[in-house]
């Protein structure tokens, strides 16, 4: 196995599996990783990838059809009592909602506060880059009556983790998932606020499907542990970051772990919101569309057929296309998937627009996200090729190929 810390080979990032299948129902693939924590990413790391049945069907899948058989006014029941629980009488905040304004953060917000009667508090993980619709939807977030904090982290040290991230994981998007992660539970030690909402648990669309029996996140994703040596940004443990890269431990903080002890005294909470409601990405569209005036995007997202989904980055079309790279996944094998599964598209029409879209290049942003992260294009060409698996990628006529695609 050869592996990269910032210069060399890149080859055999992960453990995938060798016989690459794709899902009887939906479009994904068995190379789909599951979630990590991102604080331990290394490189070479082993992935654990999404399971498949016996009659070659994904947990998601799986998970899609479970859900007709759950009681949703019971789950909807526990609900109530949890914001009954939290629930100020003084006209504080009483529970925390991470978001950009997105489709999903403005479901969640607005209707625990319009229909539930609660009274959040948002606070936003700052995009690397915003686009214009994703400002646009933040600011109509906002003013739909929320109160928002919005965090900014440290530009400088945010633009080298994204480059270290690029360059030893392939990952450019792995500083924002850690923000999003733990900006709200960051928030709630602060701010003496123990109930945190997320809107859907990620085992929606993978993981294991027992995940999404329990309805709070597991504190691995966002607490602290005793050895923070063990902990690695960018690929880089600590020690060399502060050694090499000239980013001190105060630099770092927003990106650390929280205090576990300290939130375990304030009783905090990390509930999905998905748990107690029908989760449906489409209808978080609508709802959002009507309540809080999130408008699409005015052209169709690289990568795929959608307009409506993870549009507030500009670094966000290159982060789906390093899924591709890696896992032989783009943007439209993951839209599609989640559509088949709500009953929105056919898998017939999944397999088209995973076809047409799929391999597409991100080139809008990409000349911005390359200056962003420091790099040339050079440099970029040669850590994507060198990344690409041998089992899952093929040149051919100077052009690379995928040696599988979904029928």
């Amino acid at each position: 196995m050869l592996l990269e810390t910032e210069t060399g080979p890149l080859e055999a990032f992960y453990s995938l599996p060798a016989d690459v299948r794709f899902c009887k129902r939906c479009v994904i693939s068995n190379q789909r990783p599951n979630s990590v924590v991102e604080f331990h990413n290394r490189p070479g790391q082993p992935k654990r990838t999404i399971v498949f049945d016996e009659e070659g069907v994904c947990s998601a899948c799986r998970y899609a059809g479970k859900k007709a058989s759950i009681d949703w006014r019971e789950r909807e029941r526990q609900l109530l009592d949890l914001c009954a629980r939290h629930r100020s009488r003084a006209g504080a905040y009483d529970c925390i909602v991470p978001g950009s304004g997105g489709k999903d953060s403005s479901f969640t917000a607005h209707i625990l506060k319009n229909k539930y009667g609660m009274n959040p508090l948002t606070v936003t993980w700052a995009p690397h880059a915003h686009t214009d619709v994703g400002w646009r939807n933040f600011q109509s977030w906002v003013g739909s009556g929320l109160d928002n904090i919005l965090v900014s982290p440290n530009s400088r040290v945010h633009r080298v983790l994204t480059r270290l991230a690029f360059l030893n994981l392939v990952h450019p998007f792995q500083p924002f998932i850690i923000g999003q992660k733990l900006v709200a539970p960051r928030l709630s030690a602060l701010y003496g606020i123990p109930l945190i909402f997320y809107g859907e648990n990620q085992a929606e669309y993978g993981n294991s499907i027992e995940e999404n029996d329990r309805p709070t996140m597991s504190p691995s994703f966002y607490e602290d542990e005793p050895d923070r040596e063990r902990l690695v940004l960018g690929g880089i443990p600590m020690a060399r970051l502060e050694r090499e890269h000239g980013v001190s431990r105060g630099d770092l903080n927003p990106y650390l772990p929280v205090d576990g002890g300290r939130l375990r005294a304030l009783g905090a909470e990390v509930h999905y919101l998905s748990y107690y409601l029908k989760w449906d990405p489409q209808e978080c569209y609508y709802y959002a569309a009507e309540h809080t005036g999130f408008l699409p995007n005015d052209q169709r997202t690289e990568g795929s057929y959608s307009r409506y989904s993870s549009i507030d980055d500009k670094i966000d079309p290159l982060h789906y296309y390093t899924t591709l790279i890696k896992f032989g996944i783009g943007r439209a094998t993951y839209d599609a998937a989640q559509e088949i599964r709500t009953g929105k598209i056919t898998r017939e029409e999944g397999v088209a627009v995973v076809h047409r879209y799929d391999t597409e290049f991100p080139a809008r942003y990409f000349p911005e996200m390359l200056e962003y992260m420091g790099i040339s294009e050079g440099t970029f060409r040669t850590v994507i090729d060198k990344a690409r698996s041998p089992h899952l990628w093929k040149k051919e006529d100077g052009e690379w190929r995928l040696r599988h695609q979904v029928q």
